[in-house]
């Protein structure tokens, strides 16, 4: 297979789809870029290809899959719910490899049961991948920011905090650096002595009549920029965000549930324990959970190749839930990866809730294995 050709094995992967139901469909390569700048995370949105119309909109070349289906899903006004299956290139640059490939995957609409389509998505995945690469072993990593949130929001910390954690999930670095900042709380810098001293008489009405006449004086228009209500509101948010503590207990807890790795198979008796152990109520997110491990269970799911990390999430800021990566037993490349995205469809326009999960394979990774397995038996994969 030369660089850009499509690889011999998409027969086989459109084949799977179909007999899952899932309804093939085309989408632009040029997309417009709002949506994936919005939405799809800063480790995206630094390696988008944009360029604008002779309007002066933003567009991009297609980065990826997902959005681009859910919008023509929302534009098409199609009933729920709904499977739809991709195949064909995108382009972002990356770390290693060509910076135009060709992905393919599936995205599942509109199912209410949602442990049944977690579990479909997981095991689809796995499946499709053995039929591309026969009796190659493979290992599945599985997050859920779900119970992410719900440790989180048990420890009682301030909206603001918990929206900053939530945001970082999946970002070991930038989560620590927030961690270190709950144990070692900053002032707020930089502020003039007449605004602090307001903020810290919790003066409301009297910050944003100063903030007026500062705007006033400096020309400031508000049409153009925040109401001085506004920036009032974001001072004071950022002031109490900045002096929040975690209290030591609730900061060791925090970090103990993230360090949690092991066996899915284990995990449920896992959260459980930690939930027990911590006097945390996380009852609705194990149950979610559980459900989830009794519905892959259920779909003969091998368990025995899955693993729960508690610190594991996906760059990219749509999802909500659970997420997994699968790599060749032994591997670093990730050859699938999804998860579900339940609040990305209102975001796009559409009108009323629908839930979405979904999964992605990387298919010049696969063609690579492919063709070294072949060097080393002399015979096609």
């Amino acid at each position: 297979m030369t660089r850009y050709d499509l690889p011999d094995f998409a027969p086989d992967l459109l084949a799977a789809f179909a007999t899952r139901r899932a309804e093939r469909v085309h989408t632009p390569v040029i997309q417009p870029a709002d949506p994936f700048l919005d939405m799809a995370g800063e480790d995206l949105r630094r390696r988008i290809f944009l360029t604008a119309s002779e309007t002066g909109t933003s567009l991009c070349l297609r980065p990826e899959f997902t959005i681009p289906v859910c919008l023509r899903h929302i534009e098409t006004a199609t009933g729920t719910p709904k499977r739809y299956a991709y195949l064909g290139e995108v382009f972002r640059q990356r770390r290693g490899g060509a910076e135009e490939f060709y992905q393919a995957g599936i995205e599942d609409l509109g199912e209410r049961d949602v442990a049944s389509a977690d579990a479909r998505a997981i095991v689809d995945a796995m499946d499709t991948l053995r039929l591309v690469l026969p009796g190659r072993s493979l290992s599945l990593t599985l997050g859920d920011q779900a119970v992410f949130e719900a440790v989180v929001a048990a420890l009682g910390l301030p909206a603001g905090w918990q929206k900053r954690l939530i945001h970082a999930f999946g970002d070991v670095g930038h989560l620590e650096a927030l961690l270190d900042r709950l144990a070692r709380p900053q002032p707020v810098t930089g502020l003039a002595p007449e605004i602090e001293a307001l903020l810290s008489a919790d003066r409301q009405d009297d910050l944003i009549a100063r903030l007026e006449r500062r705007m006033e004086e400096t020309g400031y228009s508000t049409n153009a920029s925040r109401s001085p209500a506004e920036i009032a509101r974001r001072l004071t948010e950022k002031r109490a965000l900045a002096e929040t503590r975690l209290d030591g207990s609730a900061l060791l807890l925090l970090r103990e549930f993230l360090t949690l790795r092991l066996p899915l198979a284990e995990a449920s008796a896992a959260l459980a324990g930690f939930a027990d152990a911590a006097d945390l109520k996380l009852g609705p997110a194990i149950a979610a959970f559980d459900a989830r491990l009794a519905a892959l269970a259920n779909a003969g799911a091998d368990l025995s190749a899955m693993t729960y990390r508690a610190a594991f999430g996906r760059p990219l800021d749509y999802y909500t839930g659970m997420v997994f990566e699968i790599v060749a037993s032994g591997g670093a490349e990730v050859l699938a990866g999804g998860g579900r995205f339940d609040r990305l469809m209102t975001l796009l326009g559409a009108q009323s809730h629908i839930p979405a999960v979904g999964f992605s394979l990387w298919l010049d990774r696969i063609e690579a294995l492919r063709e070294a397995a072949e060097g080393r038996t002399g015979e096609p994969a």
